[in-house]
């Protein structure tokens, strides 16, 4: 099990916070550019539809990153509200779940960020460590996501650096 100081924690919160925004910012880019007509792709059967791997990485990050903040994880399910049909609405909710939980996680002091939490028995850690624990699975599920918009007709947006279709766009747009 990692320990912190609360100064550890404290200055790793603050090195986290700013990377953490970068990857919403990124993933709800990926998650919009879904074609509303085409959220129930999937490319195999075993395979989640573009629209549930959508879900599945607004509701973790969600999970996550409230558990994070109220120093320990509600463990029920987060099912998608029968309101939200389209990745517009899932990038919308998943916009104002990280705008509320980024609030509460920025209003950590260091020994609230160093308190260990357990995560189904699996993983021990101070708070502040979920949050990188966070974007490594967003970054997994986006990188699975963004192989699917091709396919669907849908535009890859910039994520590291340009896409060859963001690259497009600018080139569009400059002519």
């Amino acid at each position: 099990m990692t320990t912190l100081t609360p100064e550890q924690a404290a200055l790793l919160l603050q090195l986290e916070l700013p990377a953490l925004k970068n990857e919403h910012r990124t993933t709800k880019r990926v998650i919009e550019a879904i074609p509303l007509e085409h959220g129930d792709y999937r490319p195999d059967r075993q395979s989640k539809s573009a629209l549930e791997l959508a879900w599945h990485i607004a509701a973790a990050q969600h999970r996550f990153l409230s558990g994070a903040a109220a120093g320990g994880f509600d463990l029920s399910p987060i099912h998608r509200p029968d309101s939200i049909q389209d990745s517009a609405g899932i990038a919308s909710w998943f916009s104002d779940s990280f705008d509320k939980n980024f609030l509460h996680l920025a209003a950590l002091n260091g020994e609230q960020a160093a308190r260990i939490l357990d995560f189904r028995g699996a993983f021990q850690l101070p708070a502040v460590l979920f949050l990188r624990f966070t974007m490594n699975h967003e970054i997994h599920h986006r990188g699975q996501l963004s192989t699917y918009l091709r396919a669907m007709g849908g535009k890859v947006p910039a994520i590291y650096g340009e896409s060859y279709d963001s690259a497009e766009a600018k080139k569009a747009a400059q002519a």
